[in-house]
């Protein structure tokens, strides 16, 4: 009688420990499942924000690409309207002067004994000739400008040259500003250097021409 009970309790308890084990797994199958499930959903919903992002980043792309192209027509529009600007100037300048009259014109030259060899200081041979040249103006006035032009020998640097033509040009207009109240507007200085020699660098005698002011007086 007791070992047909102990077999009993033995199978009853087998049959529960299996009854345990299969509810466990099946726990376990639903459990992972439902993981499953969340990670699949989660991996669209990332996948789909991918997209998304994908989609956005390319269409700033395309309008980033479209302000470059409005940028640089832009540009390309200024530089032809500061293009045109310009040449309306210069044809503007050119018309301007081609209806200028020469009414004066003076040379200051190291041969008539006015500028020295290497020197912008006005010597007063041309101070001379500077004065002269106002008082005839003043017998007849009328409105008129004055161009100052510098010019070198061909003795050092073509640099150096411009330099002291212009150097030598600004002392004609400050002699012209500060003694005979000429108003800078109505004067223009520009150096030439050495490129417009009148006689021969060769010798003593042509260098002294070339180096010169020469003062045009136009109406």
């Amino acid at each position: 009688m007791f070992r047909r009970l102990l077999m009993v309790v033995s199978v009853v308890a087998v049959a529960v420990v299996g009854s345990a084990a299969c509810a466990t797994k099946g726990f376990v199958r639903e459990e992972v499942g439902g993981v499953n499930d969340k990670v699949t959903t989660l991996s669209t919903t990332v996948e789909e924000n991918q997209e998304q992002t994908d989609q956005r980043i390319s269409e700033v792309d395309a309008k980033a690409g479209a302000a470059d192209e409005k940028a640089a027509a832009a540009g390309s529009a200024a530089t032809e309207a500061r293009s045109a600007a310009d040449g309306a100037a210069g044809k503007a300048d050119e018309v301007d002067k081609a209806f200028r009259k020469l009414i004066y014109e003076v040379t200051l030259d190291e041969a008539a004994g006015n500028f020295e060899f290497d020197n912008a200081d006005l010597p007063d041979g041309a101070t001379v000739l500077i004065d002269k040249m106002i008082g005839d103006l003043q017998a007849n006035p009328q409105p008129v400008w004055f161009e100052i032009e510098g010019h070198t020998d061909s003795t050092g640097s073509q640099a150096y040259n411009e330099k002291l033509g212009l150097q030598r040009a600004e002392a004609v207009k400050q002699y012209l500003y500060e003694q005979h109240k000429v108003p800078l507007h109505k004067m223009s200085v520009l150096t030439y250097g050495e490129t417009k020699p009148v006689a021969s660098n060769q010798t003593t005698e042509g260098r002294a021409e070339n180096r010169r002011i020469v003062v045009k007086v136009v109406g």
